[in-house]
């Protein structure tokens, strides 16, 4: 009979057979919602803990973050409804709000990494990820692709419209400062045209690429579509996020980028899709993988902790781990503040 138990006797043997290296501050990315104003600190509603942020609260915040030994933030600016049109034209305006704060952390902490979300939904009045075009007007007309009933008619989005104004969304966060810019649209070819893009001007070759390589159509995102005012206003996002019935497509979307010129890559979301981080970090051993525990995921641990259901450190300890043992080298999470904050204390 082999025996087990001799590993688990107490928590310094517990420790000494741990083969899943704890996690630091380091490996964290922080997101940040910004949102036009001073003196804004707002608390989403959806997101217990995570708040709004004009520019002015979200330098104060970031500074007290850089004590805790976490120094990469992801940047998602929140606009206000009127401001939103059908082309999403603030994402990719030189003066967005995304791109203030970009020149604002920099100017002031230099030291922080800073990542840029690119994509249109927070900006279209619409709340799709590209251009909607008629069926007769769509550049793949004919192609087998979902439309979307509207008072305009049946609309698609459009791949290959959407891509220029990507491309000029993710340059202008580059000129801005941001050291990675991180298309989330799930539009196909987006990570060569930004590449291309970047790599033209001197100012922004240096500019590394975070591809939201596999990016699942999940119902863990509901809580962030209200924190980033960013849910559609009719049909959904099936036609170009993944569905999360496939096995393969993933690792398959994470070459597609990283043959397209992503410096880094990522799994979203991260605990029901463990074994997609898995398969991935074993294929692709060059490139840095990231996991993002989304909105629902925090959401969901926090308000059951809450709730009395189950201790808050433990159940967040146990699910990062996890995340990690499935391969993710840095993580995206909600609760990465908290983490470092209460890491002493356990």
């Amino acid at each position: 009979m082999k025996r087990f138990r001799q590993y688990r006797t107490t928590q310094a043997v517990r420790d000494q057979w741990a083969d899943v290296p704890e996690l630091t501050p380091q490996d964290f990315i922080y997101p940040y919602f910004v949102v036009d104003g001073k003196g804004v600190k707002q608390e989403i509603g959806s997101m217990k803990g995570v708040y709004h942020f004009s520019i002015d609260t979200l330098l104060e915040d970031i500074a007290q973050l850089l004590t805790l030994g976490i120094d990469k933030v992801l940047l998602f600016g929140v606009i206000p409804q009127e401001e939103k049109d059908e082309r999403g034209s603030l994402a990719y305006s030189p003066d967005s709000i995304v791109a203030r704060a970009v020149r604002a952390i920099k100017e002031a902490l230099p030291q922080v990494t800073v990542f840029t979300d690119v994509c249109l939904c927070g900006y279209t009045s619409h709340g799709h990820c590209g251009l909607l075009v008629s069926q007769e007007s769509s550049s793949r007309a004919g192609a087998l692709v979902q439309r979307f009933k509207s008072s305009r008619g049946m609309l698609e989005v459009d791949n290959d419209l959407t891509l220029p104004l990507l491309v000029e969304m993710a340059y202008q966060h580059a000129l801005a400062g941001a050291d990675f810019v991180a298309p989330s649209a799930m539009m196909d070819g987006q990570v060569e045209a930004i590449r291309q893009r970047l790599d033209s001007d001197e100012r922004t070759r240096h500019t590394r690429i975070m591809g939201y390589s596999a990016k699942y159509a999940s119902a863990y995102y509901g809580p962030f579509r209200d924190a980033a005012h960013s849910a559609p206003s009719f049909g959904d996002r099936r036609s170009y996020q993944m569905d999360y019935r496939t096995r393969n497509q993933g690792l398959e979307e994470i070459e597609a980028d990283i043959n397209e010129g992503a410096d880094w890559v990522m799994v979203k979301p991260a605990m029901a899709y463990l074994d997609i981080i898995q398969r991935a970090t074993d294929r692709f051993t060059k490139h840095p993988m990231v996991a993002y525990q989304v909105s629902g995921e925090y959401s969901m641990l926090l308000n059951a902790a809450k709730e009395g259901l189950f201790d808050e450190w433990s159940i967040f300890h146990e699910s990062l781990t996890a995340i990690r043992r499935a391969g993710a080298q840095y993580i995206i999470s909600y609760y990465a503040k908290r983490y470092a904050l209460l890491t002493n204390q356990h």
